[in-house]
């Protein structure tokens, strides 16, 4: 063995490097930064490579890899598998053989029962009733017998050769999980103490943008709770993950029959989709449930903000009120009090405009009860959430809404915050549709989304 060094502006670059020269028989010996990235140059990387000396003669070489055994693992499992499935499909020549065999006897039975009398067809079986046993040769009952024994075994052997196809596509995904991408994950992080089991789970909940510091507390507890038979299969490890996931989300359920009147109002930054999902809500309370909803706006400083909710309250037949300070705002409550809902639209604000933030203070800080929902969009990462809730914060945040995750591609983000602020979730929107793109909250939607990635559900689940 002999040691090399590569060095790149990356720690994945240098990886890659080391990985196009010497294959995957080649050992991470360390890696360090050796020039920290500024504005004006790239970073430096230094990785050493441990790995076999070359050989000047390519012939010797070609000879002595040829001579020698081979030492990677993924070669082996190779050869293991090849053997494996060779093994399978002797076994299932075997098993097609004595179907076959077997068919054929029954077809000759059943043959000779067609040919037979119809009356001796369906001649009852006469019964001993002394031994309890047939004393007529009846082919119908044998010939079903036989049928059922073959298809009991052919189910059998089925289900155990897809059980073990099973295994083996496991293996090959925990093998592969072993090797650059993982290394180059536990590197980079220290997680060294993480099983090879859990690194394809491991893999895709660091990919969704979850906060590493919670990825790492997520897998402890799964490995200090998860029983070691269960690790065996990587489709039981994601339920198991999925369940964890699952439990550590809040959600907030829907009390529509709620008696008392609610006031919603919405708030976030620029560009989340408010507007949109009031106009949702509105049409999910009046039509689907019959309340009388009323909607009140505050943004008076975006062009045509008014005349986009102004249309949807024309199409649901909605009173609508636009207002300017917190003097109209109360009186804007007042002729709307007769409303089972009112939905409040506000202007959009950076987390950093504080005169705006103080602003939207004063109305949600009134005599009334109002419900303070925070929008935020599911692209966004999760230090920019975060900053976000902490400057809304002083708002006093009831709920999250989260807008877009038919746009996102990881919900790593979502997870972490909800998990780090502990506030519920009441409403997710998977589109731009109206009213048909909002979905009420589910903590099992979301994890679902974590460890697969998006997907729409189905009708009857979206609210309309």
């Amino acid at each position: 063995m002999q040691l090399y060094t590569y060095t790149a502006p990356t720690y994945k670059e240098a990886m890659e490097l080391a990985k196009q020269k010497h294959g995957e028989d080649a050992l991470v010996v360390s890696s360090k930064e050796v020039k920290k990235k500024t504005l004006l140059e790239n970073g430096i990387y230094e990785l050493v490579i441990a790995a076999p000396k070359e050989d000047e003669n390519k012939q010797e070489t070609q000879k002595e890899e040829n001579d020698l055994p081979s030492n990677s693992v993924a070669r082996r499992l190779e050869e293991i598998a090849q053997r494996e499935i060779e093994k399978k499909r002797e076994n299932k020549r075997k098993l097609n053989n004595d179907i076959n065999v077997e068919l054929s006897n029954a077809v000759k039975e059943i043959t000779k029962i067609a040919q037979l009398p119809t009356k001796a067809r369906l001649e009852p079986r006469e019964i001993n009733k002394e031994n309890n046993e047939e004393t007529k040769y009846n082919p119908v009952h044998q010939t079903r017998e036989m049928l059922a024994k073959v298809n009991a075994n052919e189910l059998k052997e089925l289900k155990y050769i897809k059980s073990s196809i099973e295994k083996l596509d496991d293996k090959m995904k925990l093998l592969q999980n072993m090797f650059w991408n993982d290394i180059g994950v536990r590197v980079q992080n220290n997680a060294n103490s993480i099983p090879h089991e859990f690194a394809e789970i491991y893999r895709i909940c660091k990919n969704s943008g979850m906060k590493n510091e919670h990825l790492d507390e997520i897998m402890q507890l799964s490995q200090n709770l998860m029983p070691i038979n269960m690790r065996e299969n990587s489709n039981t490890i994601k339920r198991y993950f999925r369940e964890v996931l699952r439990k550590m989300i809040v959600c907030r359920a829907e009390n529509i029959d709620m008696k008392r009147k609610r006031i919603v109002m919405l708030v976030g930054p620029t560009g989340v989709g408010k507007t949109t999902t009031i106009a949702k809500l509105a049409t999910h309370y009046s039509m689907k449930h019959k309340y009388k909803v009323g909607l009140i706006t505050l943004d008076g400083y975006r062009i045509g903000a008014y005349e986009q909710l102004a249309f949807y309250a024309k199409k649901l037949k909605l009173s609508i009120n636009q207002v300017s300070d917190t003097a109209e705002f109360s009186r804007a409550l007042e002729d709307l009090k007769y409303c089972d809902y009112i939905l409040i639209d506000t202007i959009g604000s950076s987390q950093h405009d504080k005169q705006k933030l103080d602003i939207l203070k004063r109305y949600a800080n009134s005599d009334y009860n109002i419900d303070i929902n925070l929008m935020l969009c599911a692209t966004t990462k999760y230090e920019d959430l975060r900053d976000i809730y902490n400057s809304f914060g002083i708002l006093n945040i009831d709920t999250l809404i989260f807008s877009k995750l038919d746009e996102s591609k990881g919900f790593g983000n979502i997870f972490s915050l909800i998990y780090d602020t502990k506030k519920p979730v009441s409403y997710f929107t998977i589109g731009q549709e109206v009213p048909e793109d909002i979905l009420v909250a589910r903590n099992d939607y979301l994890a679902d989304c974590i460890i697969n990635g998006f997907s729409k559900p189905n009708r009857d689940e979206i609210i309309r």
